[in-house]
């Protein structure tokens, strides 16, 4: 499905849009070994391209690049003021008892140089998940009850999505960061993915949308 690490969904003299497979970096790591990553791929093919935002490595989907600098820009304006919608998908333990709801809870690194996150009230920093159910897969599907949700994060914090799920007691399956082993090791791969992203596009100013298929 992905020939190279990631597909182009779209790609003019300003942006290219990019579906990244899970296991890939967005940006180089630290280490030689880490070098390998989404954007060194990119620019093989668009030398001018330039990361605007990351997804986890762990995280497939769609993600939006810069061709040049005035386009960098307008793109990091509209991330900071949040104007970009991002929705995402997950495969997430357990059976929710609502359909949807709001996930409204601050959160910080666990540590200096840490990469986990937590739920702090005190110091955590304004983060807010809204979601909804999908579908609902039986125990039978993989040993134990999973729901297929919709994800829309309204803020843009690192592990958003991994903590304020397993925060209402549904964490990703594939999660080995913050599943229980039972869960992390349902799936291979984390399901996490970027499915859709909207943002003005910087020279057009039409309102644009592109999506990538669900991987699993």
């Amino acid at each position: 499905m992905y020939a190279h690490g990631y597909n182009i969904l779209f790609a003019d003299d300003c942006v290219v849009v990019c579906d990244k497979s899970s296991g890939l970096l967005s940006v180089p790591g630290i280490g030689p070994e880490k070098a390998d990553c989404l954007i060194a791929r990119v620019k093989q093919q668009f030398p001018d391209a330039r990361i605007v935002h990351r997804l986890d490595m762990d995280t497939s989907g769609v993600l939006v690049l810069a061709r040049n600098a005035d386009a960098h820009r307008e793109l990091s304006r509209q991330f900071e003021a949040r104007e970009i919608v991002k929705f995402y998908l997950a495969l997430v333990d357990g059976a929710p008892k609502q359909d949807e709801g709001v996930v409204d809870l601050p959160l910080r690194k666990q540590a200096q140089g840490s990469a986990i996150h937590i739920v702090d009230f005190e110091l955590g920093k304004p983060s807010v998940t809204k979601w909804r159910v999908l579908e609902r897969y039986p125990s039978e599907r993989l040993g134990r009850a999973t729901t297929l949700v919709e994800l829309e994060p309204k803020t843009g914090r690192s592990h958003q999505l991994r903590v304020h799920l397993k925060a209402i007691g549904h964490p990703i399956v594939g999660d080995h960061f913050y599943s229980p082993n039972e869960v992390a090791m349902l799936s291979p791969r984390l399901m996490l993915h970027s499915a859709r992203l909207e943002f003005t596009h910087p020279v057009s100013k039409e309102r644009v949308s592109y999506a990538a298929a669900q991987p699993w």
